[in-house]
């Protein structure tokens, strides 16, 4: 499957190729007559391409009026493939046919899934292409129960398996230019999708737990920190949400009644940890509520999941560790479990290049393009969060623009580590070292 050239590269360098080779042939297939109405740039299709590979979802073309049905498909099949794992979809197809699944593969899926260990690789990489496919076919049954009368059964239901898969794999296209306002009122939508893009967004190995183990007692340390810190951020998004745009006339507080309210309230709490989708004006929240958002955007969902950004078990270390500092209790602790100095490491380096990623291309946006420091600050924390809300910059922006956010996504997808793997020297040392003290503070 792979070269001996190859071979000489980081795993994750692999994995970074593969998913920009795949970006390319998107990009090729969008710029077939057969893809779009009319004729787009190379531009158009390398950025739908990339966003829709890295599950993002930002758009500078309507995806619905832009692209045919078989353009459409094009868009949906590198959402399925992003977001389920490009390496967890290949080796499915090659155990499929018969084909021998080499260490060298098991390798890359445990990279691409973040496992820890080579032992059943193939049998989770089975256990999710389970989950993702009976969650989006449910998804796309309950909102035929919308569409279909709308649309038609032929429409009606492209419209409801475009969506499914779209809000299940965190992409947050959508075939209307509106995305989802004008169904801000509609429960079986609402619900639906906010159902679809929490359960992708939680990580396909807490739900595989879930699955297994049924109990909370029995259930790993990774699946606890990611329930209870997505818990967490629930509430406050519903809180913060609340209290900040509930009189707002030109978001909540504009919406005819409560029910619609409560509804847009929910959806809109929701879909910022990378979800995409919108029920009311982004543009049109208060600043503080934005800033929020962007908060959210890049905390992002679980790890091995479709969702991106730090993830939610970096976010609920890193106030672990600032607790654990405090107390000087030396050691990070949490469900009867200590967290290895390892990981603590890790969480810093992710949160070090994650922040020094956006910085820079913040900077690169500003010094480029003209427009508010906020608005570029929104679509960097969306590319990077692989998000796909906008306050309305996306399709202004000029090819330098563009490929900056291209690059943002794209590293926001395959991971801000693996720059860092594919740079770092990893022989470890054969010296131990004196401690010294360096004052901080």
């Amino acid at each position: 499957m792979l070269t001996r050239q190859s071979m000489r590269l980081p795993q994750p360098a692999i994995l970074a190729l593969i998913y920009a080779i795949w970006v390319l042939v998107g990009a090729s297939l969008l710029m077939l007559p057969l893809s779009t109405v009319s004729q787009i740039r190379w531009s158009d299709a390398l950025f739908t391409a990339t966003s829709a590979v890295t599950v993002t979802g930002l758009s500078v073309v309507d995806t619905g009026s832009a692209f045919t049905t078989f353009g459409q498909g094009v868009i949906l099949l590198l959402v399925q493939l992003g977001g389920m794992g490009l390496m967890t979809f290949a080796v499915i197809i090659m155990s499929s046919i018969g084909l021998r699944v080499g260490l060298s593969e098991r390798q890359y899926l445990r990279e691409e899934m973040g496992l820890q260990t080579l032992g059943g690789t193939l049998s989770v990489a089975w256990m999710i292409f389970r989950i993702v496919v009976a969650c989006e076919l449910l998804g796309a049954a309950i909102l035929c129960f919308e569409f279909v009368p709308e649309f038609g059964w032929k429409h009606g239901s492209w419209q409801a398996l475009f969506h499914s898969i779209s809000a299940f794999n965190n992409a947050g296209f959508s075939l209307f230019s509106n995305s989802m306002m004008n169904y801000v009122d509609s429960p079986v939508v609402m619900l639906t999708l906010s159902a679809q893009f929490i359960i992708g967004g939680l990580g396909f190995l807490v739900v595989t737990d879930l699955l297994i183990q049924r109990k909370w007692r029995k259930v790993s340390l990774h699946t606890h920190l990611m329930l209870i810190g997505t818990l967490g951020l629930c509430i406050a998004s519903l809180l913060v949400y609340g209290l900040l745009e509930w009189n707002n006339p030109n978001t909540l507080g504009g919406l005819d009644n409560n029910h619609s309210r409560v509804l847009a309230l929910w959806f809109e709490a929701m879909t910022p940890r990378t979800a995409g989708f919108n029920s009311l004006d982004t543009s049109e929240l208060y600043e503080s509520t934005t800033l929020f958002t962007m908060i959210l955007m890049i905390i992002g969902g679980g790890s091995t999941s479709t969702a991106g950004g730090i993830k939610v078990t970096t976010f609920v270390l890193l106030i672990l560790a600032t607790v654990a500092f405090f107390r000087s209790s030396g050691s990070i602790r949490a469900f009867g479990h200590s967290v290895g100095q390892q990981q603590a490491l890790k969480v810093m380096a992710l949160l070090t290049v994650s922040v020094f990623l956006m910085s820079v291309s913040l900077f690169l946006l500003l010094a480029t393009q003209d427009g508010r420091f906020l608005d570029f600050a929104f679509e960097v924390c969306s590319a990077f969060g692989t998000v796909g809300l906008s306050l309305g910059v996306t399709g202004e922006l000029d090819n330098t623009g563009r490929s900056i956010i291209c690059a943002v996504m794209f590293l926001g997808r395959v991971g801000p580590l693996t720059l860092g793997v594919f740079l770092a020297n990893k022989i470890p040392p054969k010296v131990k070292y004196p401690e010294g003290e360096v004052y901080l503070g």
